[in-house]
């Protein structure tokens, strides 16, 4: 096993695969980031090198990976477009650069491999039956990445609820409840009231990511963990928290309304991303919770932003809040 500082980071122009990069910077890893259409390859940006290449060519990424102990698998095709056709390809690279090196591979999991029968509480040993594509092709990834772990890889999946963050990019949080860029009026919420359901915050996940990797050598060649996030236990508290935060800076508070599932069934035929989204609805008329039992007893704890700081955060990263200091509470 590669136990040098030096990661590579597939995806570092989204949101977890950015934020993944720029803490691991922080924590004084050498860090490199794949991008095609580079302007100079082996530019240094921000304290990280980028690299011109693709995910989709091998080639790109085992010269990329030489020399580093953790390959950062946070890269998928925008939009859902084709994500079926390239998402397995783009693993299948890593893992090969990964068994070449010795490495240690990061992937951002999800809940998606899971189905309504292993719901409402998911541990790592959660049995995984998707009903979607998109899980199944999860589970597919999962198995990659398995079979991996038995070659000469490692592996170490960190599983969170629905992210949100300054850089989210395409998410829950900033594709259905808030639009970024425009001013927040509304609270679009996909779920009902008294349903639970499980949010991520983007650099807690990534904080999470960095502390397990610097116990990468006690952990298992296939390590997975689940993140507590914020549990909204009633499907009400981020939309409430949006409200405070939004209060705060604009002395108005706006409305909670629900989320037209109508219209996504209208354009799916139309819309890759709406197809997909509708797909998920499941997840949001069942509580999903994760138990991170497993995640306490290696590191002690588990790094938590509180709720209306990260919304905040997220907001005015979107553009949907003004960075001016927020008004006062009232008593």
């Amino acid at each position: 096993m590669a136990t040098n500082n030096n990661a590579l980071v597939l995806g570092a122009t989204g949101g977890i695969g950015g934020e993944v990069a720029r803490q691991l910077r922080d924590a004084g890893w050498q860090v490199r980031a794949l991008k095609r259409g580079a302007a100079k390859s082996g530019e240094r940006k921000d304290g990280i090198t980028w690299l011109s290449g693709d995910a989709l060519n091998r080639q790109d990424v085992l010269e990329a990976a030489k020399g580093c102990s953790v390959i950062v698998h946070a890269v998928n095709p925008p939009g859902y477009r084709q994500w079926s056709e390239l998402v397995l390809p783009m693993l299948d690279n890593t893992i090969a650069a990964a068994i070449a090196q010795g490495a240690t591979i990061v992937l951002p999991g999800t809940v998606y491999n899971y189905g309504p029968d292993a719901l409402p509480v998911l541990t790592e040993n959660s049995l995984q039956h998707p009903i979607t594509r998109k899980g199944a092709i999860r589970v597919e990834m999962e198995q990659h990445l398995l079979d991996a772990s038995r070659r000469g890889a490692r592996v170490l999946i960190v599983r969170a609820g629905d992210f949100f963050g300054p850089k989210t990019g395409s998410s829950w949080f900033s594709q259905g409840l808030v639009k970024p860029a425009k001013p927040v009026k509304t609270v679009s919420y996909p779920g009902a009231r008294g349903i639970g359901h499980q949010w991520s915050y983007l650099p807690d996940v990534a904080r999470t990511m960095v502390e397990l990797l610097a116990r990468r050598e006690k952990l298992d060649a296939f390590a997975s963990f689940h993140m507590a996030g914020h549990w909204d236990a009633d499907g009400t508290q981020m939309s409430a928290a949006i409200r405070r935060v939004v209060a705060r800076h604009t002395g108005s508070e706006p409305r909670v309304v629900a989320f037209p599932w109508w219209l996504l069934t209208l354009a799916s035929p139309f819309v890759v991303t709406f197809r997909e989204m509708r797909e998920m609805r499941y997840l949001w008329r069942t509580p999903v919770q994760m138990d991170n039992a497993k995640l306490i007893a290696v590191l002690g704890h588990e790094p938590h932003t509180p709720l209306d700081e990260a919304v905040e955060a997220a907001l005015i990263g979107m553009g949907s809040l003004p960075q001016a200091k927020s008004l006062p509470v009232a008593a």
